[in-house]
């Protein structure tokens, strides 16, 4: 794809993630009711139907016929151009009152992410990227950070509690080696903001075990466009599974992080 379509598809990202930015912002600390869905770590709350509703919509006025994938309405459409919406990344943190969670849509062709936005409506803060670099609110991003664990802050998700419950104490002792090996380790809540900050150069390191498409597909690009570095650690960005990313400069074969990266990736 040419970066002429790659920035118009990113303009559409932006219009779609901005359109729901008031109903976010209007909810927010409201204590929306909470449903579940796989279980009760799993919320899902009116909002996230209501603003993937809109999102479909303004996607389907401005490309026509695309194919689009999102958490709460599953797959619909089958056109060539992909789009992979998460209306609310960190629901529960939204749900409760906490600052953290944002809008993620990405654009994909074939086998690449090519425009994507991660956009916190809390803070107003737009990050897109498309195939010519990544921004924020306009202001180019550039992937750097520390260049070692003990200098360094990880952004992760892991372990989820179903990790805990099928791995117990090996689980808690991985996580473990991550406590002690980074200088910092926070828990935030939101993949695709955690990747945004990554691409900031505001956090380091980001590692998920168990994360879908419409999560890491807009802040792949972001930190990928930005200078860092995205590895799906399943194979794809497009199927669930794990990923680890880090800001340009950081020694990952020096890493404790390193023994998750599949065989290969340091040949």
């Amino acid at each position: 794809m040419d970066q002429s379509t790659s920035t118009e598809l990113s303009a559409v990202a932006v219009e779609a993630a901005r359109a729901v930015g008031d109903r976010l912002r209007k909810a927010f600390r409201s204590r929306p009711a909470v449903e579940t869905k796989s279980d009760f770590h799993d919320p899902v709350t009116e909002h996230d139907r209501a603003a993937e509703e809109i999102i479909r919509e303004v996607i389907e006025r401005r490309v026509p016929g695309s194919t689009v994938i999102g958490e709460e309405g599953g797959s619909e459409g089958s056109g060539e151009i992909r789009w992979y919406v998460d209306p609310i990344d960190g629901t529960a943190n939204f749900a409760a009152g906490l600052p953290f969670f944002c809008v993620s849509i990405a654009a994909a062709a074939g086998d690449e992410v090519v425009a994507g936005v991660v956009y916190d409506p809390v803070r107003d803060d737009e990050f897109r990227a498309d195939l010519g670099g990544a921004w924020c609110n306009d202001v180019r991003l550039r992937s750097a950070g520390a260049t070692r664990d003990r200098e360094a802050m990880l952004l992760t998700s892991y372990p989820t509690p179903r990790e805990l419950a099928d791995g117990g104490e090996e689980v808690l002792r991985e996580f473990g080696r991550m406590l002690a090996s980074f200088a910092s380790t926070r828990r935030p809540g939101s993949t695709a903001l955690q990747l945004a900050h990554v691409a900031g150069g505001w956090a380091d390191v980001a590692y998920g075990s168990r994360v879908s498409p419409w999560d890491v597909a807009a802040g792949s690009l972001l930190v990928r466009q930005a200078g860092g570095v995205f590895i799906p650690l399943d194979g794809s960005i497009f199927e669930p599974g794990g990923y680890l990313a880090h800001a340009g400069g950081f020694d990952l074969a020096g890493s404790v992080m390193s023994d998750l990266v599949p065989p290969g990736h340091f040949a």
